[in-house]
């Protein structure tokens, strides 16, 4: 995953899943940063990241 800015993580254990980590980009994309949600095998975590040269 490198050239990805982590802009918050959750636990993929969370009862609701992804959705935590799906608000919260959605919640960084209305503010108009470029923000997707990935899955974090090693850690077991869904990660909000800005991709490389993203607008922050």
């Amino acid at each position: 995953m490198s050239g990805r800015e982590v802009l918050d993580s959750f636990p993929a254990g969370h009862p609701r899943g992804s959705w935590p980590a799906e608000e919260r980009a959605a919640e960084l994309r209305e503010q108009g940063e470029s923000a997707s949600v990935v899955m974090d095998l090693d850690t077991d975590r869904f990660l909000v990241v800005a991709p490389e040269g993203g607008v922050r």
